[in-house]
């Protein structure tokens, strides 16, 4: 029975484009896991605490940075929801982060999560695509693959829905027919990257 562990740091429960395509992603995989288990972890409705002095010194001892650790150890695949704030992730994905990964525990090429397939949804307001003026401002995709694959050794992919505001910035109007299309093939790599890895860890 394959384990699915889904994060979501999206500080809006509604309206949320990094939340509706990790629900996208969530519903292919059951599909084709339908005993499967699928461990939701909502990082707004319940944010964990900075990492301390007193966690750092404690490590895998500590119960949260435990729990934590234990769940992302035990889970076969990851899909986390990564919008863009201020140019960089959401402080509570960073507090999970800080906590999750242990050094001498976890981290490293041999650790527990080493191979684990990670699939991000970095959804922005704007686009910060190679070729675009902010294309130097983008440090979403640029410091999750770094951690993810550098720290832990995870297997490291992305959805990246762009221009989420057009539809509610009227100076961004002539985006949006190329703000659709972002979404759009967001669902669909959702949807059918969903698929793939369920079938690939099911073989």
């Amino acid at each position: 029975m394959a384990t699915l562990l889904h994060i979501d740091s999206a500080a809006f429960p509604e309206g949320s484009t990094s939340r509706e395509v990790t629900a996208a992603f969530v519903a292919s995989w059951r599909e084709q896991h339908p005993d499967g288990k699928v461990v939701h972890r909502d990082l707004a409705a319940a944010p964990l605490p900075h990492l301390d002095a007193s966690a750092i010194v404690a490590g895998a001892d500590d119960t949260l940075r435990g729990e934590l650790a234990a769940e992302l150890a035990g889970a076969d695949a990851v899909v986390i929801g990564a919008p863009m704030y201020n140019f960089s992730i959401p402080s509570t994905l960073k507090a999970w982060l800080d906590q999750v990964i242990i050094v001498g525990h976890n981290a490293g090429p041999d650790g527990p999560v080493a191979g684990t397939p990670v699939t991000v949804v970095a959804s922005r307001g704007g686009s910060y695509a190679p070729g675009t003026p902010r294309e130097d401002f983008e440090f979403v995709q640029n410091y999750l693959e770094k951690v993810l694959t550098g720290m832990l050794g995870a297997e490291v992919d992305f959805i990246v829905p762009e221009l989420t505001l057009a539809h509610s910035k009227a100076e961004m109007a002539e985006l949006i027919p190329l703000a659709d299309a972002s979404r759009t093939q967001a669902f669909a790599e959702a949807t059918e990257k969903a698929k793939a890895l369920a079938a690939r860890l099911a073989a």
